[in-house]
């Protein structure tokens, strides 16, 4: 099992519960800190001493305060610490539940684990630390993030996502695509192909569409 664990987390109540959760895994160490910038100097710290640790458990947003922060919420906090320490493993221990946003982290940010919190959160937690400090990857078994239909966006989308995104307007993206001679280039086309999106992505709009694509990195 693991030895030396960090925690990051804002919540009083939550640090607690994580804590006495991988306290139940006879860790040697386990840390907490309320602030993203906090994790990052134990982080280093750790590394200086020749004591690193091993695992990082991190919420992704963190709530602003009266004191300032360079690291503004867990995202930073893992790019940081994978620069710093390429082979610290990562869970995320969140209320995030949109299956594209928690594929991106493993795919952009390479972590280890996706915890919901919420039931059962303690006991997901166990096992995605074991499951880990076993070589494998973990992803909370909830049905709010277990989905198997991602949508696969063809170059077609990237392409009338990115054209939106700039400012044109659905005509003008119609004259953009028939001027260049791509297909599907009709208005009911393009709008059919923007509902699949927005269905996909559970967007209740095109500009909420934009915002979780340019989120997710896909454009």
């Amino acid at each position: 099992m693991f030895k030396k664990i960090l925690i990051a987390e804002d919540f009083d109540s939550y640090n607690i519960a994580v804590k006495k959760t991988v306290e139940e895994l006879n860790v040697s160490v386990v840390d907490q800190v309320f602030y993203c910038d906090d994790a990052l100097l134990k982080i280093q710290h750790a590394l200086l001493a020749g004591a690193p640790y091993e695992l990082l458990i991190s919420d992704l947003s963190f709530n602003s305060d009266y004191r300032e922060q360079r690291l503004q919420g867990g995202e930073d906090l893992i790019q940081e610490a994978r620069k710093e320490q390429p082979s610290l493993k990562v869970i995320i221990f969140s209320i995030e539940n949109r299956f594209h946003k928690i594929k991106t982290m493993f795919d952009k940010y390479q972590i280890n684990g996706f915890v919901s919190k919420g039931r059962n959160d303690a006991k997901e937690l166990k096992k995605a630390i074991t499951t880990i400090y076993e070589g494998q990857n973990y992803i909370s078994n909830n049905d709010s993030v277990q989905q198997n239909n991602i949508y696969e966006f063809s170059e077609y989308d990237i392409n009338l996502l990115k054209l939106l995104s700039q400012g044109y307007t659905q005509k003008e993206v119609e004259h953009y695509l028939k001027k260049n001679n791509i297909t599907p280039n009709s208005e009911s086309s393009i709008e059919k192909r923007l509902a699949i999106l927005r269905e996909s992505l559970d967007a209740k709009d095109t500009k909420q569409l934009l915002s979780i694509v340019i989120e997710l990195g896909i454009i």
